[in-house]
């Protein structure tokens, strides 16, 4: 599968200041996003994640290596490059005195498409602003204008869409909102970068993900298969009558009681089987009434990742 973004050996040094010293921000990054995928980028703050899509935008020089967006070269190529992209930045930027339908009018003549293939209409109505069309954006509430930077970020119709931290600060009924729109594009075709603090939407989303910490890409792999990697989980026992004594045998395990009749253990899947526990927990004066597992969710593996990192 072709890429939509590649990135080799990237480099950024920000040179040392009277009050601080020289600072490495990303360290050699290599990195590709297929087309077509929601691909999610993922770390704490200060690891790299904004300057990668500053370097994208053109708004960082990189220090060194290659970025290539749906095929064009940033350095040899910077109209291509940026056309092929559109950026919905955290922060809000468009003059809150004009309209939604001026705006997105406005940004469509900043990036050249003529007055006949601009899709404002289609943009409001696929943001859900259609009836918000004609009033001022300063009376748009906050939710509403994170949908609208979604839209001005579409004028162009670029098959790449970045979002850095899309729903930051929303509410639970936006952000789903906002999540079917993410979907829909990307039923459309377009290539989605997601970067966000929440891992439930991550998880949510994204076919592929890559966590990056200190300026390094630790991880970078199919969801699934990170959501394999992790080295522990919980199962749970609840038995029908009280627990009176916890065997010696389970002591491997990391037993504890929750409640008079339930026990929990923790174990590595890699290295213990279910068999091995269910022999040991098994008592016959006592029977076992339920059993549930904790599922591993993104939030362990990325704390595994990066702590170990």
């Amino acid at each position: 599968m072709k890429n939509a973004i590649e990135i080799r050996g990237l480099r950024k040094t920000y040179a040392a200041q009277k009050k601080s010293p020289e600072k490495v921000a990303l360290h050699g990054i290599d990195l590709d996003i297929p087309r077509g995928s929601i691909f999610g980028l993922l770390g704490p703050n200060g690891a790299g994640k904004s300057t990668i899509i500053n370097i994208m935008a053109g708004l960082v020089v990189k220090t060194q290596g290659t970025v290539k967006i749906w095929d064009c070269d940033i350095d040899e190529n910077p109209r291509n490059s940026k056309s092929a992209i559109g950026i919905v930045p955290q922060e809000i930027n468009f003059d809150p005195f004009f309209t939604p339908r001026q705006i997105l009018d406005i940004q469509g003549g900043l990036f050249g498409v003529p007055k006949a293939e601009r899709w404002t209409d289609e943009l409001l109505a696929l943001v859900d602003l259609t009836d918000k069309a004609d009033s001022h954006s300063r009376s748009l509430s906050g939710g509403m204008k994170r949908r609208l930077m979604v839209a001005k970020a579409l004028v162009h119709k670029p098959p790449i869409l970045v979002l850095d931290e899309p729903t930051a600060g929303v509410d639970v009924e936006l952000r789903q909102m906002l999540w079917s729109n993410v979907r829909k594009l990307n039923e459309q075709g377009v290539t989605i970068l997601l970067t966000t603090h929440y891992l439930e939407e991550a998880e949510e989303l994204c076919d592929r993900i890559a966590i990056i910490n200190h300026g390094d890409i630790v991880a970078n792999d199919d969801k699934e298969n990170l959501l394999g990697q992790i080295d522990s989980k919980e199962i749970r026992f609840r038995y029908q009558n009280e627990i009176k004594n916890i065997p010696e045998e389970l002591n491997a395990y990391n037993p504890r009681k929750d409640g008079n009749r339930t026990l929990v253990l923790r174990y590595s899947p890699k290295d213990q089987s279910i068999d091995e526990i269910l022999q040991v927990v098994q008592d016959g004066t006592n029977p076992i009434v339920d059993i549930t597992t904790d599922e591993s969710d993104l939030e362990d593996i990325f704390l595994q990742i990066t702590q170990n990192s």
